[in-house]
């Protein structure tokens, strides 16, 4: 099959958008599709252009930098580009990750030659609205807006994934003309046969400082506002208080709220036990899932969370909030807890049961590799691939070359 991505997000941005459109583009690859992600340019002058990552194609549309996350770049009207790309690769069909100006653009399009399109929706309006604190008092106004034109958005395609029930029960909310279009989850899915539970590797310790005596909380993904690292600090910090174990918390990852975290632990006093890593390639982050003993998301907003899905498969219980779709990743007494959103309190209590208790962190991260076993990679990719061939079968190509 000839299968066109379009990606407003892409490598090598990190966010779950960009991570999972690379994996699925070089697992498709791997297994003999020919493979064309539509990305926004990460160059600074913003212009477009062709290149390869891998085995598959990126053709990079003009962009301009997104002011509420840092190191992201948007194209805000790609039209004329897409239309070009999607003329020229004679895709079989088309998979949209996103409703930004990619996205828009390549529905357009494809929706204009008849070519079959798939849309996954990874996002709900607090990953934007969070980081907009001056929109709050609308915010409620604005999700509702938003998630409506999500919705319309997704109602152009001829069948709809997202990652968990969970993400689909938000979305179709007394809704009742999304069931009309298909609709199912699919995981995001991760290669489990790269996140193991075996031992770290030296170098991490030694290249980020992390203390080697030490038992180690750890969160993996991007520092902005929407993911309440905040919260997760200030638990940790009660956490010191309260145990004679040595601990320290790991911050892997880097965004617009950095320095804001930095500056609340040196305030709280708690610099010398918490390690900011910055941004980092993906290989480390492989070795950093193994550092890590226990696995902390404090996020509100995530419709499935690859980062905890690395870390289960690499042996840790996971602390969570209740909140987005972790429900469907972290049970309580069976792999970790589940705490309220924004109580610190709660996931202090949480994180020190398995700080204080060794044989419950094992128990607990056996578990969770169980978990995470039914996430495989190669399972969504299977998904995807009947997917494609369903809507392939429904539709004929009215491309411009093959109207002549």
């Amino acid at each position: 099959m000839k299968i066109l991505i379009a990606a407003d997000l892409h490598w090598p941005t990190i966010n779950g958008v960009a991570v999972f459109s690379r994996n699925l583009a070089k697992g498709l690859a791997d297994r003999g599709h020919e493979v064309l992600v539509i990305a926004p340019s990460q160059r600074r002058s913003g212009r477009g252009g062709e290149e390869t990552d891998g085995n598959y194609l990126i053709r990079r549309t003009m962009s301009v930098p997104f002011p509420l996350y840092q190191n992201f770049r948007i194209s805000v009207a790609p039209q004329r580009e897409v239309k070009k790309i999607i003329e020229e690769f004679e895709p079989d069909v088309v998979h949209i990750q996103m409703l930004l100006g990619i996205g828009q653009a390549t529905m357009r399009y494809a929706q204009r030659y008849n070519i079959p399109v798939v849309t996954t929706n990874h996002a709900i309006p607090e990953n934007l609205l969070d980081n907009i604190r001056m929109l709050a008092p609308v915010s409620k106004q604005l999700s509702y807006l938003i998630t409506e034109y999500g919705a319309r958005f997704h109602k152009k395609a001829d069948f709809v994934t997202m990652p968990t029930q969970a993400a689909i029960d938000m979305l179709t909310n007394g809704r009742k003309d999304l069931p009309d279009v298909p609709i199912k989850p699919v995981s995001n899915g991760i290669d489990l046969s790269r996140f193991q539970p075996t031992a770290p590797s030296d170098a991490m310790y030694k290249k980020f400082s992390i203390p080697k005596d030490r038992l180690v909380i750890d969160y993996v993904g991007r520092l902005d506002s929407e993911k309440h690292i905040h919260v997760l600090i200030d638990a940790f910090n009660s956490v010191l208080k309260r145990t004679s174990k040595p601990v320290h918390l790991l911050i892997v990852g880097g965004g617009t709220d950095a320095e804001r975290l930095e500056n609340h632990v040196y305030e709280l006093g708690i610099h010398e036990h918490v390690t900011f890593t910055g941004r980092v390639t993906d290989d480390e982050i492989v070795e950093l899932h193994k550092v890590g003993d226990i696995f902390a998301m404090p996020s509100p907003a995530e419709l499935q969370c690859i980062a905890a899905l690395e870390a289960m498969s690499s042996g840790k219980p996971v602390v969570a909030v209740n909140a987005g779709a972790l429900y469907e990743l972290c049970q309580t007494d069976r792999n970790g807890y589940l705490c309220e959103k924004d109580d610190d309190a709660g996931i202090a209590d949480a994180l020190l049961k398995l700080v204080e208790d060794d044989e419950l962190r094992t128990k607990f991260g056996l578990e969770s590799q169980k978990i995470a076993a039914t996430h495989d990679m190669n399972h969504t990719l299977d998904q995807f691939e009947e997917i494609y061939k369903q809507v392939i079968a429904t539709k004929t190509h009215l491309m411009p070359q093959r109207l002549l």
